[in-house]
């Protein structure tokens, strides 16, 4: 959603309804994930996406229906041999989509905070509940819809947990949702939990807009420029951190968010270093890149890579070990820094410390698609 907020502020600033479709569950190879979203302009414009264009079609139709009819639901989409070029998932799987008649003012509220926030929200009672893989028809075609409910009441919350906006008028299921919500915005992944609801235990489906990442890059060198905008692109706060004023000046560095001269290790408190950030350090110099990498393991980042060869890591670990960093922490230490995808400009070589971040951050096997989804038939078939 958030990549749609300056959109969404243009279509209010023209005075039009906005609708929206999200999907609450993402069973299979889907091709969109929980949180995706789908949002349509009454005069007919849209923007976003719940399955890369697969359902589309259908969920602008059902848009429409809850804007006449002023009701939400959920609805099941899955694909068949026969469906795939109907309404159906072109990609496999299956996904439950909540369509409401128009955009909660709470979702664009929790989209639109930096720190981080979550908007739970209550599904109509007759959505399809949560099934097991194994559960779904092999050939699930289209679920047909329930009559749906009036859009049910909301609630925003900050990342500490902190009720911002909203409540379900049972002050234990707030707490219960504003308990359950932390772990979604601590992954960045929206989920369905089941609530109690006064005496009934319903559906919510916590969305989540967890704190923009962070990426700190040691040494404002030629590969940190592409790095910067890579970063940016996916959606990082982008900071650069170097000793040298020639190096870190806005020229070179015309998009970053926050250019720091300073020594990494002196600067650590000021930028506010911690467990969200992920840390590469590109300076090739041991007065820069050795304390930083040791600020960095004592914020507990999530994420530190470092350049050099193998030569020059073996040193550099056998120094840090001495120096008392722990084992654990070495054993974590990507260097040399980034994935092996052969390139050699700073473009390249920025892309391949990217790609590993990110691998990094999402529990990727940074290992080829083709490769893993071989594996994955021969272990169901096992």
């Amino acid at each position: 959603m958030r990549e749609l907020i300056s959109t969404v502020e243009a279509w209010r600033r023209d005075g039009v309804d906005i609708g929206r479709a999200v999907v609450v569950r993402a069973y299979g190879s889907a091709p969109r994930p929980e949180g995706a979203v789908l949002v349509l302009a009454a005069d007919g414009r849209l923007a976003g996406s719940v399955s890369g264009g697969c359902v589309e079609g259908a969920v602008v139709e059902q848009i429409e229906r809850a804007r006449r009819d002023g009701m939400a639901r959920v609805i099941r989409y899955g694909i068949s041999a026969d469906q795939a070029r109907d309404v159906g998932l072109a990609c496999g799987g299956t996904i439950d989509v909540l369509v409401e008649p128009r955009l909660r003012d709470e979702v664009v509220e929790a989209a639109g905070m930096p720190g981080g926030a979550a908007v739970a929200i209550l599904l109509p009672s007759d959505a399809p509940p949560d099934a097991s893989p194994d559960a779904l028809p092999a050939e699930p075609g289209r679920y047909e819809p329930g009559a749906g409910e009036r859009p049910a009441p909301a609630v925003v919350f900050r990342s500490d947990g902190t009720i911002v906006a909203g409540t379900l008028g049972d002050q234990a299921a707030d707490a219960a949702i504003a308990e359950a919500a932390l772990p979604a915005l601590a992954d960045g992944r929206s989920r369905v939990i089941a609530v109690r609801v006064g005496d009934t235990s319903r559906q919510v489906f916590v969305e989540a807009y967890p704190a923009r990442p962070r990426l700190v890059i040691v040494g404002a060198v030629q590969v940190a420029i592409p790095l910067v905008e890579i970063g940016r692109i996916m959606g990082y706060e982008t900071i650069v951190i170097d000793g040298r004023a020639a190096f870190a000046t806005p020229e070179r560095f015309p998009d970053v968010d926050r250019l720091v001269l300073g020594w990494p290790d002196e600067v650590a408190d000021e930028i506010g270093l911690g467990p969200a950030d992920a840390v590469a350090v590109l300076s090739h110099d041991v007065k820069f890149d050795e304390p930083a990498i040791v600020a960095a393991f004592a914020h507990g980042c999530r994420y530190v890579g470092a350049v050099g060869s193998r030569k020059t890591q073996a040193d550099r670990r056998a120094r840090l070990a001495a120096a008392g960093v722990a084992e654990s922490d070495l054993a974590r230490l990507c260097g040399p820094i980034g994935l092996d995808l052969g390139g050699r400009s700073p473009e390249e070589t920025a892309l391949a410390i990217m790609a590993e971040i990110v691998a990094a951050r999402r529990g990727g096997t940074a290992r080829p698609l083709r490769v893993v989804a071989v594996e994955k038939v021969r272990e169901a078939g096992a």
